[in-house]
Order: structure tokens, then sequence, then C-alpha cells
């Protein structure tokens, strides 16, 4: 199972030093965090695209390729592009060239977007918001498999036999489909064939298993090889030396994230009870020290037999230095820990086979 992370850039809303100073500084920052994710040997970092005075990247690509260039080793993908507001042959061609920074590291992870400030921002009408992303889907999918596309749609000009450039250095850049729960989005990418990413942000994870079944029977019923289906759970939490310092550092910046955009949405406010319920063997936060947060991946692993786990630690305005110490920890200490547990079971089932 690859083992990573995943983040939106989080600044503060406000930017009380000026938003290009703040905005300096946390690309800085994102930059030495990837950084560290590679020398400490995780497999994957996601930036997510946002367009909102409280996230920083909102062209995730150009943060990965400047990543790109100081890297050598980890996948670099989007987490997530937001497809639906976004030309599909640009974002084909921002991640082809940055698959030729990188060395072949690149990845789009494609959804809807958790916000919809980008609909009006780029001229889309919200009325538009499943056909949008349906059309644009199929176009990249088109444009990936082929170097030179005919297609035609009802929500942008048809295109006829033109090239798109540049190529890819991988013969397929990945492209994931990232859901937020929805079934029909689940069974959707496992007849596609696509590898999916399910964000669990709230709830009990293992309420979400029956997912895991929908896409594979999907896949099954396509003729989808199965071999090709690639699952992963994307999900909060922060590992620090102790159970109690983690969540006494990720408590108030997730807290107040969590309430700000609840006040948006509806949603009643969190508390620390809540959220150490949350934190519990049950909860959807894996947070604590290395070896809680190492037992919980690998218990809920064994449950989904997911092929990625992408962790969010960088929430809110934690501090960078606390972020950098969760990312050595989890390279170095769990990291090893759950490899270890999985390549035992992978034994154990090669044994009874």
């Amino acid at each position: 199972m690859e083992l990573g992370l995943y983040t939106f850039g989080d600044v503060h809303p406000d930017a009380p030093g000026g938003r290009g100073k703040e905005g300096e500084e946390r690309v800085k920052h994102l930059i030495e965090e990837i950084e560290l994710a590679d020398q400490v040997g995780l497999d994957v970092f996601g930036l997510g695209e946002h367009h909102r005075p409280d996230y920083v990247a909102s062209a995730p690509a150009m943060i990965l390729a400047a990543a790109a260039a100081r890297t050598k080793n980890i996948k670099l993908s989007s987490a997530v592009t937001v497809l639906s507001s976004d030309d599909p042959v640009r974002v084909f061609q921002q991640f082809a060239t940055l698959d030729l920074i990188s060395g072949g590291r690149a990845e789009i992870m494609a959804g809807r977007g958790s916000f919809i400030e980008s609909f009006p921002l780029f001229g889309y009408d919200l009325e538009d918001y499943d056909q949008l992303f349906t059309e644009k889907l199929d176009l990249l999918l088109a444009i990936r498999d082929s170097e030179k596309v005919t297609w035609s749609g009802e929500t942008r000009r048809p295109i006829n036999e033109r090239g798109v450039y540049p190529r890819p250095l991988q013969e397929a850049l990945p492209i994931w489909i990232a859901v937020g729960g929805t079934p029909q989005s689940v069974a959707r990418a496992g007849a596609m064939g696509l590898p999916f990413a399910l964000a669990i942000i709230g709830g009990e994870p293992a309420r979400f298993a029956p997912l895991f079944d929908l896409y594979r029977e999907a896949a099954r019923r396509a003729g989808q090889d199965a071999s090709k289906l690639k699952t992963s759970i994307n999900v909060h939490g922060f590992i620090a030396d102790t159970t109690a310092a983690a969540a006494d550092q990720f408590y108030g910046p997730q807290a107040e994230v969590m309430n700000r955009i609840g006040r948006e949405r509806g949603w009643g406010p969190t508390n620390r009870a809540h959220f150490d319920q949350a934190r519990g063997p049950n909860g959807n936060l894996f947070l604590g020290d290395p070896d809680t947060v190492a037992e919980k991946i690998i218990r809920h692993q064994r449950l989904f037999k997911n092929d990625r786990f992408l962790l969010q630690m960088a929430i809110g305005l934690m501090p960078h230095d606390q972020i950098m110490r969760g990312i050595e920890l989890y390279g170095t200490k769990v990291a090893p820990l759950v490899r270890k547990a999985l390549a035992e079971d992978a034994a154990k089932e090669t044994e009874s086979a």
C-alpha cells in the first residue's frame, strides 16, 4: 500500500501581514514539506485546488512542478483538480509537463470539488454541475488515451483531430477519481475502470466499507481488469511524538477550519469532546503517536483493502515545524510499521492460497 500526504495549502483567511507575503511563505513551506516527505520515503504527495482566500493552491501543478525539481521518488498528484470548471486540454498539458519535469511522477486526481467558487469565477453555470464533470472527464480521458483527439459535447466546442502536447513520460498519465461518498460516483468509477479516492472526514470509517465492495462489483460487471483497479482513502489526522501532543497541536487549527466551513454550510459547531471521540479507535481522525496511527492505518487497510492511504496533516494554521516533525515521524516510524505488517499479511495469504 502506498502511503502519502495531501493538503490544500491553508493560509490565514484575512492575511494580516498581506496576502502576497503570506502566500510566499506558505508556498515555501509546502515545497519543504514535499521535499521532506520524499526524503523520508513516503510515496505520494497531493495538493488540492481551491479558489478562496484561505488556501494558496489555486494552481497546484505549478507548486508541484517546483517541488518536482527538488525531489526524486515521490509521486506528485492534484488532490483534487476541479475538472468541472477547468479546461481538460490545459489540465492535461500542465500535468504532462509536470510528468516531464518529475521524470514520470505526475498524477491527476479529478473531482467535482467541495467548493463552488471556481464555477462563477470561470464563467460556468452551477445548473450544469453534473454534465460539466461528465463531459470534461470524458474529454480528459480521450486526450490521455490518444495523441490526436476528436471529441464533441454540449459544454464546449468540439475538437476535430487535433493533437494535444506535450505528451507525458508515462505511457498513460494516471487519472484518479475523487469522491465524497456518493454511491453513484463510486459505481461509475468502477464501471470505467478508474482508480478512486474516497475522502473520509466524518463518521466512522467502517461504514464506508460497502462502497469499496460496490466499486469492485461495478468494475467486475463492466468487465474491467481487476488488477488495474486502485483505491485510496484520504483522511484527516496528525502524528506527534506522543498522542497527547498530537491531539493538543492538531485540535485548534482543525477545529477552526471545520467550524469556519461549517458556518458556511450550516453544520453545527465542533468541540473538543467531538474531536476526542473522532480520534478514538473507530473515529475518522488518524491521530496520535506513531504506534497508534500505524495500528489504525493497518486495521482499516485490512477492512478496505485499499491500495493507498493519504493523510491530511496540514490543516488550518498548523505551525510549520510541527508539520515537518509529523512528516518525519510518518516516514521513519509509521511507514515501516505499516509496511512490515502488510507484508506479513501478504505472506500469510500466499501461504494459504
